[in-house]
């Protein structure tokens, strides 16, 4: 049964928090809710209040509505729902009330701001996880074991290790992933600390809306009051002087409060341009790990992960194909497995080699153009300590001729060139000449797995 307004008071708010907590659940009630008071309920209106600016705006924003929906519950003829800052031990804090008001059936909320004391400060400054990117579906290789392994100690951890941990590398390498996999175990793992992951871009935005409301205060106590901060693409503040110098008083703040960072920029900390000398030194006074550029190996194995996760079973030598050609980054090639996906489901083809050459024509011109046949003859000559005019020359000594038709192979294999093509940069040579090669340097491939090697390893030296 509900109590009549004036009947609902502090002894009974107990009830309600314990409702709300079954309803929200431990964690989010210790870390949001607990700290919500009782302080009156005049002219219909519950009054309730939080110790900081923040705390009021994320209550508000987050779980506005299951509060309103259990007051109502309780207490009949209720119109408005008051909250306030009123710090511990302290006085309620002039204009900043928010009030979750009834009208026409609908609720709405309004902001008590007098003399600019209150805030209209935004409070949504972290980004979601995305569910996709765990540890689970990461593929390890050479090139991001270090990141991997630091990320892992990172996420489980219970006491801070490497502070900050910086992510380097290009484009699609998997920073952003190894990111979101260390918020996600750690939300696993220990419920109870707050982890926030965002842009450096956000953050930016974030300070700025700070300085417009002449709120800087709330600003510096949202970015403070967490466990974890991870800050992706931190390079965007390069040159924005105002913006690093408040990035350089909250790295201080939170690695004083043995708070754990985590920083993901394109360039080491020292390669950062137009970013201060002291922060790039605070940035790598942790643990830098850098990831490079995916190996042969590296790029199939993920390949392999996607299209299981799919469920979609491709050709090895699609998987092969792609792995050899698309080698700027993961991203691209995710792209490109899913173009060739969708193109046999709707177009209703199978999925072949041929199929992907047409399919990812336009990726696969811009592929080529990273890799030409001069790179690799003289990739070649410099593996078989041969000179490079023996690439175009007549002699056939087999010192000569195999290091040459192997050139021609990986010609054919990399890069979208044509057999005359091919031919024309070996000398002027048929395009039979090529396709002997090609063939030769298949057989030998399948009979010999130290050749087998030899190749996949001068594959790895073009590629990379």
């Amino acid at each position: 049964m509900k109590d009549s307004f004036l009947d609902f008071n502090e002894k009974k708010w107990p009830l309600l928090k314990k409702d709300l907590k079954k309803i929200v659940g431990d964690t989010a009630y210790n870390n949001w809710l607990k700290q919500l008071s009782f302080i009156s309920n005049k002219e219909n209106t519950i009054t309730l209040s939080v110790p900081t600016k923040f705390l009021r705006d994320w209550i508000v924003n987050n779980y506005s509505d299951k509060i309103k929906n259990e007051c109502k519950k309780y207490i009949e003829n209720i119109e408005a729902i008051k909250f306030v800052v009123k710090p511990v031990g302290g006085r309620v804090v002039p204009g900043t009330t928010r009030t979750i008001k009834s009208t026409d059936n609908q609720w709405k909320t309004t902001m008590d701001i007098r003399s600019n004391q209150g805030s209209s400060y935004p409070t949504d400054f972290g980004a979601p996880l995305d569910p996709r990117f765990t540890f689970d579906n990461f593929v390890v290789g050479k090139p991001n074991e270090l990141a991997f392994a630091a990320s892992e100690r990172v996420a489980e951890s219970e006491k801070v290790t490497f502070n900050p941990l910086f992510l380097y590398g290009g484009v699609g390498l998997g920073k952003t992933h190894l990111m979101h996999a260390i918020g996600w175990k750690i939300k696993e793992q220990q419920p109870d600390r707050k982890v926030i992951y965002l842009s450096a871009e956000k953050f930016m935005y974030q300070f700025v809306r700070a300085l417009r409301y002449k709120d800087t205060s709330a600003f510096k106590e949202q970015f403070r009051s967490i466990d974890v901060l991870m800050i992706d693409d931190v390079q965007f503040i390069s040159g924005k002087d105002n913006t690093q110098e408040e990035f350089f008083h909250t790295f201080n703040a939170l690695i004083e409060q043995n708070k754990q960072i985590v920083i993901s920029a394109d360039k080491s900390p020292s390669d950062l341009d137009g970013v201060q000398d002291r922060l790039k030194s605070r940035l790598g006074c942790g643990l830098v790990a850098d990831i490079h550029p995916t190996t042969y190996e590296l790029r199939l194995g993920i390949l392999i992960e996607k299209a299981q996760k799919r469920g979609v079973e491709i050709p090895p030598k699609v998987l092969e194909f792609l792995s050899h050609r698309i080698i700027s980054n993961v991203r691209e090639m995710e792209g490109a497995l899913n173009r060739l996906v969708a193109h046999a489901t709707l177009v209703g083809t199978s999925i072949t080699v041929e199929t992907a050459q047409v399919v990812l024509q336009d990726l696969l011109k811009t592929s080529n153009k990273k890799i030409t046949i001069e790179e690799i003859q003289k990739k070649v000559a410099e593996h078989f300590n041969i000179r490079l005019t023996d690439m175009h020359s007549p002699r056939r000594s087999r010192s000569v001729a195999r290091p040459r038709q192997i050139a021609m192979y990986l010609a054919k294999s990399i890069t979208s060139r044509s057999l005359p093509e091919i031919g024309r940069k070996f000398g002027g040579r048929d395009h039979t000449t090529v396709m002997h090669a090609v063939k030769k340097i298949e057989e030998l491939k399948h009979n010999d797995i130290n050749f087998n090697e030899d190749i996949e390893l001068l594959k790895r030296l073009i590629d990379s």
